[in-house]
């Protein structure tokens, strides 16, 4: 009877500890496949232009529409000398009639925010072209930082986010079918939530 008691004060105490140690002020998002859910954690402090950017989309339902359409591997990018892995997702037109004026581009040399495995961040052209479309992350991409040379102004892409759950639906995603780079068809996001 003892050791049962113990053994019941012993889980209750590390599930205490580790939600304690998971719980972070961060805000967090549901982006919703039918493959299931992926759960990212948004670094508002860090990124706070590319982040409250994020979140208006999300907040005045200008996501809708939204797809996965492509998906980079080792396999679809002959022409690269710097190969990256990612998935690209947002409203995949330019000038989309949901989209908000292009914003400032927040390096990871002032955030911090390196692109590692399930790491969030913006596709752009230029710096500050970023608007709607954002990538996650397979494996550690240091040529999608500041100084990194996947892109020639080596002004890198603004991280602003990392998956806290759901990276099997990511990889899933990742290995879709494609026609060259782009999804045949396009991944449908069926919502994207934010967490308050």
């Amino acid at each position: 009877m003892i050791k049962f008691q113990w053994k019941n004060i012993l889980i209750i105490n590390l599930s205490l500890f580790f939600l304690w140690s998971c719980s972070s002020d961060n805000p967090r998002v549901i982006i919703k496949t039918k493959f299931g859910n992926i759960i990212a954690e948004l670094y508002l402090d860090q990124a706070p232009i590319t982040t409250s950017n994020f979140i208006k989309y999300i907040k005045e339902r200008r996501f809708e529409g939204a797809t996965f359409y492509r998906t980079v591997t080792m396999d679809n990018q002959p022409d690269d000398s710097i190969k990256i892995e990612v998935i690209q997702g947002g409203l995949f037109e330019d000038n989309h009639p949901n989209s908000l004026p292009p914003i400032e581009h927040e390096t990871t040399s002032q955030t911090g925010i390196l692109h590692q495995d399930g790491t969030l961040s913006m596709a752009r052209y230029h710096p500050g072209t970023a608007t709607t479309e954002f990538f996650i992350c397979i494996g550690v991409q240091p040529e999608l930082d500041y100084g990194g040379k996947r892109n020639p102004d080596g002004q890198g892409f603004a991280a602003f986010g990392k998956v806290v759950s759901g990276m099997d639906i990511v990889k899933i995603i990742h290995k879709f079918k494609v026609d060259g780079q782009y999804f045949d068809p396009r991944i449908v996001i069926l919502d994207i939530v934010l967490l308050e």
